[in-house]
């Protein structure tokens, strides 16, 4: 079986975790294990926002 691939960067989910609120529990824990369904669910919705923002933006002629 062929290895996950993450489609967003680290960097990225520790911003919209951090923006979120429970940077803490990811950085006490070293991933992202015991985050809530909740919240991953809050972490994808945020990241489609700035997906299509940036889409917009970048479209604007």
């Amino acid at each position: 079986m062929a290895g996950k691939r993450s489609i967003m960067s680290d960097a990225l989910k520790y911003e919209i975790a951090k923006e979120l609120g429970f940077y803490d529990t990811v950085a006490r824990d070293g991933d992202f294990g015991n985050v809530s369904s909740r919240n991953c669910g809050n972490m994808v919705k945020k990241a489609i926002e700035i997906a299509e923002r940036s889409l917009i933006n970048n479209q604007l002629i």
